[in-house]
């Protein structure tokens, strides 16, 4: 028997984007750059990233700061939306909130995102065969982010919402052999100056 290892899971969310989001503004290089000098020396098996330039251009920069580490670009790590709920899952004083915001979510983004997020979990998440432990870093969006976290903490399906993720900021998940998950960090942005902290995050909600 091979036996299983754990698998240190690496969550970024992308760096800054343009408002066009054609790619990364120059406050987004620079974060996508520190924290890849942050990550320097872990040992990842891979990044993971999903195919919009912003998430490209920053897993390309974070890989500049690694050890040889290839980069696997794939629609699983994109940006879609993970489930959609129903009012009654919703808690009632928040429901209104919650279905205004994915109102503009069309059948074909309710058909293949939450694939996609299946696919997801699938991938990236439980303990991985073998002897040696795992490292692997996505490069992904606020939705994914928050559905592997919210999956982590065995919440149900909708609660990937409200989570929020800044530009740029880490989040590790631990998932050893017959244990359930830990989140070792979350949202954690000590690599980054103050000036670029919080970007990407609701102001209302930074501290």
């Amino acid at each position: 028997m091979t036996g299983t290892a754990t698998r240190y899971l690496y969550l970024v969310r992308h760096g800054e984007a343009s408002e066009d989001e054609s790619g990364l503004t120059e406050a987004g290089r620079r974060q996508a750059t520190l924290l890849g000098q942050r990550l320097r020396d872990i040992s990842f098996a891979v990044v993971h990233h999903g195919p919009l330039p912003r998430t490209e251009q920053t897993a390309r920069l974070i890989g500049n700061q690694l050890k040889s580490v290839p980069l696997q670009v794939s629609d699983v790590s994109g940006d879609y939306v993970p489930y959609v709920p129903e009012r009654a899952e919703l808690p009632v004083d928040s429901a209104d909130f919650y279905l205004h915001f994915l109102a503009g979510t069309t059948d074909e983004e309710r058909k293949h995102g939450p694939a996609l997020a299946r696919q997801a979990l699938d991938l990236f998440t439980g303990a991985v065969d073998g002897k040696e432990d795992r490292h692997e870093l996505v490069v992904t969006h606020n939705f994914l982010v928050a559905w592997i976290v919210r999956d982590a903490m065995h919440a149900p399906k909708w609660r990937w919402l409200g989570l929020n993720h800044c530009n740029a900021a880490l989040t590790v998940v631990r998932y050893a052999p017959g244990r359930s998950a830990s989140i070792l960090v979350h949202n954690d942005m000590r690599h980054l100056p103050t000036d670029l902290r919080g970007t990407g995050f609701p102001p209302e909600l930074y501290v």
